[in-house]
């Protein structure tokens, strides 16, 4: 920050409440993502965070929603994504029905009565919905997956990221009251430009250890029984080492997890076979990382857990 810049609205946030919010939401964080976060919030740095789908990226900015009690403006990047889907748009219809009806100076500015660009027009997107919020809390902007937009998005971005604000022609510029809390996903498809990282804070997201993602199922899915919750990480962990086309991530094993305490009538008990191989599309989204899993995989994945089940036991 510069001399005479305002503090970031969270600029206040202990190490303790980033914690709380992170405990509060189930949300298992090692201490360079609480660290991360804290910075970013003091500083009101933007935060992009880089690692493999399902890691856990996006969670992280719902929670921080959750957590502080903000409204959390998503924007989904995808390929073409163009400014009017993202700052904002005119409503044509609307314009239209109002020069026909004679009201096209409904709501219009004083010196120009006339006029259909006026804010009784305009439909907000993400972007400038962030920008534009006025209550006492930030809210949480969540850029998702920015590598699948174009770079010419990128550069859109740099005026929101570095000033909070954007240039509406019609209007003039719009500067954030309450500049938002930013994250910004990426799952790594292409390199992000180095004007955008610079204006970031930077968290990769590494795929979990065993025992982080343990204690990811005892949170998320507290009906499991902990030893079988144990035998499903190290199936995880022994299926994150073959060459799959789309590694199983921390998203996946929740919903793994999920999968086999609904079929389980006690949730006790080692898995068998017949769970195993019935339940793998829940952690496997590609036919032809399903069709790898043999039985000499098979019977590896489930020495695994055996193994991990003697380590949760011991």
């Amino acid at each position: 920050m510069t001399a005479g810049e305002p503090d970031p609205p969270l600029a206040g946030v202990t190490r303790e409440e980033v914690r709380r919010v992170f405990e509060a939401n189930d949300y298992v964080a090692e201490e360079e993502i609480v660290t991360t976060t804290l910075l970013a919030l003091r500083l009101g740095k933007p935060l992009l965070i880089e690692g493999q789908p399902g890691a856990g990226k996006t969670e992280l900015a719902k929670v921080l929603a959750a957590g502080f009690g903000s409204e959390l403006v998503r924007l989904q990047c995808y390929e073409g994504l163009a400014a009017e889907n993202t700052l904002y748009e005119w409503n044509y219809t609307k314009q239209l029905l109002a020069v026909q009806a004679g009201e096209a100076g409904a709501g219009a500015g004083e010196d120009d009565p006339d006029s259909v660009f006026d804010e009784g027009f305009l439909l907000e997107r993400p972007l400038l919905r962030a920008l534009r919020a006025d209550g006492e809390k930030p809210p949480v902007l969540l850029i998702d997956e920015v590598d699948r937009a174009d770079e010419e998005f990128e550069a859109l971005l740099l005026e929101v990221l570095s000033d909070f604000q954007v240039s509406v022609p019609e209007l003039g510029t719009v500067s954030a009251t309450v500049p938002p809390v930013v994250v910004i996903t990426s799952n790594r498809t292409r390199g992000l430009s180095d004007a955008l990282k610079r204006r970031c804070l930077f968290l990769h997201v590494e795929p979990p250890s065993f025992e982080k993602e343990k204690a990811i199922l005892e949170r998320k899915v507290p009906e499991l029984d902990g030893a079988v919750a144990a035998e499903i990480c190290g199936m995880a962990e022994r299926l994150r080492e073959e060459p799959f086309l789309k590694q199983p991530g921390a998203a996946e094993t929740i919903d793994w997890a999920r999968a086999v305490a609904a079929l389980r009538a006690d949730g006790e008990g080692s898995l068998d076979r017949e769970e195993v191989e019935t339940t793998l599309g829940c952690l496997l989204k590609e036919v032809e990382d399903v069709e790898r899993v043999d039985e000499s995989l098979i019977e590896e994945l489930l020495a695994s857990a055996r193994e991990a089940r003697g380590r949760a036991e011991g």
